[in-house]
């Protein structure tokens, strides 16, 4: 009798223990790739048309950063110097953040008693329109104007868009739809540059007009989405609470603004927050003004401005290249070792990449071989947001929770991003001014000491 034999004999329990859990991993291994057999064709539906919306709010988001300096310069005539085109600019880009928070929160309280399909398609109309707009400024005032109406569509539009997937999709699938959702800004800044590629910089109000064009898609999201069966449902007992005339007023019908800084869901609420304002001012203040940095960087090694404007434009594409891994890793990370292990690695990733690639290179060839990196760990960590925000409030005031979490850090966020202009002015660098400001995920990674986990959780 052999050893092996003589050991099943003794403890049979024991190889049925090793084949089932060889069984186990089996199945999960298997699991990892049959699980879109699992969506509906409808679940698929709804998670394009809010990719979509997502790719189009990106693409006209970013674009002023791409033509910032010959629109900045044109607005405010040749004499003005570099350190006024930079706080000119940086006070452009908080006016967008101040409406595209404003719109966040107002359409995630909005989506809340309309409809997340409704708000959707109201919001993309409002950016594609006022990004049309953009190309008839003649100051710069003008455009922080059209910026600001732009940028409530664009916050509004990533709310609806988020709680619409979160609540269609199965709840064990939701993190990875919450990453292919993100995946969306990767091609949405990639697009942008790719206009600015076929459309030259220096004609940059065709640039916006070109930004106009999504306004088309609403008519398919009108005709093809409904609304999710969670919000009807909640939407339908509102309703009845209100016809009926012995109903008692409780915290559930209080305004849905109101019930986020109630007992039961004020922690999560500000936590979420303060997460959101660390991501986005480092995504607003540090990563947003890399193609100022490469021109700067192709100054110093004696570029002409058309290939400052070139490289610029390579170097976003690089950036979004990367984020894309992020993107669509950040979801089975967080299914794997949980929401905040993920946000820690990835912050981690961040504070370390960004100044080395900008501060510790030698030129623009250094810089390139590094921006993919840089593009996973500081843009791929927003894909966390639509994955760990809907998990954390209930149907009732999920948009707005989602909406004001993710945007009341940008009401912040706006202030941060005039402090990155005025530091241009400091360091008289905008590799340095936007390396300081990456120093902010550093906060961070205290603050996830206080959220809450919320992997393996049902939608309330």
């Amino acid at each position: 009798m052999t050893f092996a034999s003589r050991n099943a004999e003794t403890n049979p329990g024991k190889d049925l223990n090793l084949m089932a859990d060889a069984s186990e991993k089996v199945t999960e291994r298997a699991s990892l790739f049959a699980w879109p057999g699992e969506v509906t064709r409808y679940q698929w539906l709804v998670l394009l048309v809010a990719w979509l919306g997502w790719v189009f709010d990106s693409m006209d988001g970013t674009l002023f950063s791409l033509v910032q300096k010959p629109s900045m310069t044109e607005l405010m005539g040749r004499g003005a110097t570099d350190a006024a085109i930079g706080f000119y600019s940086s006070v452009v880009f908080a006016v967008m953040l101040l409406g595209w928070a404003a719109g966040g929160i107002c359409f995630g309280i909005i989506a809340d008693y309309i409809g997340r399909t409704k708000a959707l398609v109201a919001t993309i109309l409002i950016y594609s329109l006022f990004t049309g707009l953009s190309a008839a400024a003649q100051t710069w005032w003008q455009l922080a104007g059209f910026r600001f109406i732009t940028g409530l569509g664009l916050g509004g539009e990533w709310a609806a868009g988020a709680a619409l997937v979160a609540e269609v999709w199965p709840d064990r699938l939701r993190a990875k739809a919450g990453a292919l959702l993100q995946s969306a800004a990767a091609f949405g800044y990639f697009f942008a540059a790719l206009i600015t590629r076929v459309v030259d910089v220096g004609s940059w109000r065709y640039v916006y007009l070109v930004g106009a064009v999504p306004a088309i898609f609403v008519l398919f999201i009108r005709l093809l989405v409904k609304e999710p069966e969670r919000w009807i449902e909640v939407r339908d007992k509102r309703r009845l609470a209100k016809a009926d005339s012995t109903h008692k007023p409780t915290e559930l019908d209080a305004f849905t603004l109101k019930q986020l800084f109630g007992p039961k869901l004020r922690r999560d609420t500000i936590v979420a927050s303060a997460l959101a304002f660390t991501v986005l001012l480092a995504l607003w203040g540090a990563t947003m003004w890399i193609p100022s940095v490469v021109r700067e960087v192709g100054a110093r090694e004696g570029l002409g401005i058309p290939d400052q404007n070139r490289y610029a434009t390579y170097a976003v594409m690089l950036l979004n290249a990367g984020s894309l891994f992020g993107y669509l890793g950040f979801g089975p990370l967080a299914d794997r070792f949980g929401r905040r292990a993920a946000f820690l690695c990835f912050f981690i990733g961040g504070v370390i990449l960004f100044p080395v690639t900008f501060l510790m290179t030698s030129g623009i060839t250094q810089m390139f071989v590094l921006l993919p990196l840089v593009g996973v760990f500081t843009l791929g960590i927003t894909s966390g947001f639509p994955i760990y925000l809907p998990e954390l409030f209930p149907t009732r005031v999920r948009t707005t929770g989602v909406g004001l979490c993710y945007n009341l850090g940008r009401i912040v966020t706006a202030g941060g991003v005039l402090i990155t202009g005025a530091l241009v002015g400091f360091f008289g660098s905008y590799a340095k001014a936007a390396s300081s400001v990456s120093l902010i995920y550093l906060l961070g990674i205290v603050l996830l000491a206080f959220a809450r986990e919320t992997r393996g959780q049902r939608l309330t």
